[in-house]
């Protein structure tokens, strides 16, 4: 028997249905409006219009509903609209894990591979400093079986009276000690212009924290077409940190490498703040293999190997630490590089561990 009550759940249904319709043919038309925006370059939220529209619904009100509801009904409806924008904006994204199912894979010199699930330890002086330094830091790493190493040669630093590195004469010396070892090369650039004497010395250009949103340098960084790493900013989220790789694919270089490196927060006890979330998070969205910079984001040697453990049974692809000859004559970042006897036993604890060669 169809009783009023039936039938008023009827006409309810209906209109379920021609709501559900009404609001996914209107997430639609939002998205198509994203889409042109973004091709505008114009930002896809537009408080004002949202503003205007929100007073137009008001004034056309008839009730029941009275205008503070309809205003909060909206807006959850504007918010989830915007939402719909966003998430098919990240699977666009070339970096998206979506837009690419397989992983990166990297190859440097020899038989080293970056994200093929084997990681890489990658190590060696905050600075270059002088040919003697590097081949015995060198030196110790080829004979650790080590094939990476790092070397600061132009150094941004927070003071303009520390020392700034030895520049292009630096990227001359890596070069010429990791011919001479064997080792691929990774060295920070800081300016677009050295992109070409970059290429012609190392193997691997790394972007900085202080960098990280270099727009310029991040493009000249894409039309190099030799691998990057590019370390996430010193507060940036993630989100910043993905578009910031994505600068680089867009321009035309795939070869990137992400570096967690610790993020500043309020706690004083580590030098920055080790975010090993970020590394499954950036796994997961992003097809390009993570590193974690134990060094910098801890600044204590006490516990960088159990923090490069923790990051390896994160998924990460590989740690980053600094190693110099004598740490307490350092030019730079004394406290926190480890001497070749330390870096010895860091090593050997993260292959005793299990997890480096997983």
């Amino acid at each position: 028997m169809n009783t009023p009550l039936d039938q008023l759940r009827n006409e309810l249904q209906e209109v379920n249905h021609k709501l559900l319709a009404l609001l996914n043919d209107r997430a639609r038309i939002s998205h198509e409006i994203g889409l042109v925006k973004e091709k505008q370059g114009v930002p896809k939220f537009d408080p004002i219009r949202e503003k205007e529209m929100l007073e137009h619904l008001i004034a056309n009100n008839q009730g029941p509903f009275d205008n503070s509801t309809i205003k909060h009904l909206f807006k959850e409806i504007f918010k989830a609209s915007l939402g719909v924008q966003e998430k098919e904006h990240k699977r666009t994204l070339l970096v998206s894990r979506k837009q690419h199912e397989s992983n990166t894979v990297i190859p440097l010199k020899g038989n080293t591979i970056v994200g093929n699930g084997s990681p890489i330890m990658v190590a060696g002086p905050c600075s270059v400093e002088s040919m003697e330094q590097l081949r015995t830091v060198a030196a110790a790493l080829k004979a650790a079986g080590v094939t990476v190493m790092r070397g600061g040669a132009f150094k941004p630093r927070t003071s303009p009276y520390d020392f700034q590195g030895l520049g292009i004469d630096g990227l001359r010396m890596l070069k010429e000690v990791g011919d001479e070892f064997g080792l691929s090369i990774i060295s920070e650039i800081v300016h677009p212009a050295h992109m070409e004497i970059a290429a012609e010395t190392i193997d691997v250009i790394q972007i900085g924290a202080r960098n990280m949103q270099n727009f310029e340098l991040l493009k000249a960084a894409g039309e190099a077409r030799i691998p990057v790493l590019l370390k996430r900013g010193l507060a940036a989220t993630l989100d910043e940190f993905i578009h910031a790789a994505e600068y680089i694919l867009y321009h035309g270089n795939s070869q990137v490498m992400l570096i967690e490196r610790g993020i500043r927060t309020y706690e004083t006890s580590t030098r920055n703040t080790l975010d090993i979330s970020a590394v499954p998070l950036l796994k997961q969205e992003t097809h390009l293999p993570v590193l974690v910079d134990v060094t910098h984001s801890t600044g204590r040697k006490d516990i960088f190997l159990p923090c490069a453990k923790a990051a390896l049974a994160a998924g990460a692809d590989g740690i980053m630490v600094e190693v110099h000859p004598d740490p307490q004559t350092a030019l730079s970042d004394a406290n926190q590089q480890l001497d070749i006897p330390q870096f010895n036993d860091f090593w050997s604890g993260l292959l005793g561990s299990g997890l480096f060669n997983r």
